[in-house]
């Protein structure tokens, strides 16, 4: 049986991100331009077996962020079978948005 993802909520995201930790936007280019996260660095799901390792740190903890949480969930699945150090953001943008805390859209 798979162990479960690690996760933290949106809140804790928040927080971690403003004190420089890195959140990883797994979603595709035009949901991202629908609506973001601030310091967000957007790596597509579609493309990120090819880049992940040559644009994510491997030493840093990484959050990762989708629209609801399930692409994050596997993606970080993946990184954790690799060696690095991830956790899913619970809810993704979704339950960002929900809890108040602000986002980006591009017009």
């Amino acid at each position: 049986m798979d162990r479960p993802v690690p996760e933290i909520d949106v809140e804790e995201a928040s927080r971690r991100l403003a004190e420089g930790e890195n959140l990883i936007d797994v979603r595709e280019p035009h949901e991202h331009d629908e609506a973001h996260i601030a310091g967000a660095r957007l790596l597509p799901m579609s493309e990120f077996l090819e880049r992940y390792q040559q644009e994510l740190p491997a030493g840093r903890e990484l959050m990762i962020q989708c629209r609801s949480g399930s692409r994050s969930a596997e993606v970080t699945r993946v990184l954790l079978e690799r060696g690095y150090r991830a956790v899913n953001v619970a809810g993704g943008i979704l339950a960002w948005e929900s809890a108040g805390l602000p986002v980006e859209r591009d017009e």
